[in-house]
């Protein structure tokens, strides 16, 4: 006696097993994840420690607000709107061109950041303004603070957004 199975049924019986490991893989990891309420207009950046003002004779990269996100500190020597530090002249800035996203060079001498793609530049003491070029939006400023006792920064948000992005903190 043997038992003949449909193409059908056994189609449905597939899918469903493999629809049932799937949902028992994952479950695990959804109950741990920590909820995010997406329904407010402005999500919570994360705090990160940059480095330490005495660190910044040439500039620092890292990463904020995730590790898809290069940026660039620096120290200008000349205080800055919104920046950092004893002299206020340590600022950040997102290291992706507003035009296309290629990866901006940091040029000391003339303080600019400048695109290798598409020749766009940006005033970094300007709050990262255009200078000139394709790109039609400023830099994204990243907000730092500057610890007085410890002379630690720590990025705690983004001003403008990210090349590529709908929102900043995904």
């Amino acid at each position: 006696m043997s038992a003949e199975i449909s193409r059908r049924s056994f189609l449905k019986l597939g899918t469903g097993t493999v629809a049932t490991g799937a949902v028992a893989a994952v479950a695990p990891r959804v109950a741990e994840a920590k909820p995010t309420d997406t329904s407010r207009t402005t999500l919570p950046y994360p705090r990160k420690h940059v480095g330490s003002a005495s660190h910044l004779a040439r500039p620092l990269a890292f990463s904020y607000p995730d590790a898809a996100s290069p940026c660039l500190a620096i120290k200008t020597g000349a205080a800055v709107p919104g920046g950092v530090g004893p002299e206020r002249d340590i600022v950040a800035y997102s290291t992706q061109c507003t035009h296309m996203g290629c990866p901006l060079a940091y040029d000391a001498d003339t303080r600019t950041f400048k695109c290798g793609c598409h020749f766009s530049m940006f005033d970094a003491e300007k709050e990262g303004q255009m200078i000139c070029g394709q790109a039609t939006e400023d830099l994204p400023r990243i907000t730092l603070e500057y610890d007085h006792k410890t002379g630690r920064i720590t990025a705690v948000g983004v001003d403008g957004l990210i090349y590529g992005r709908q929102a900043n903190v995904l």
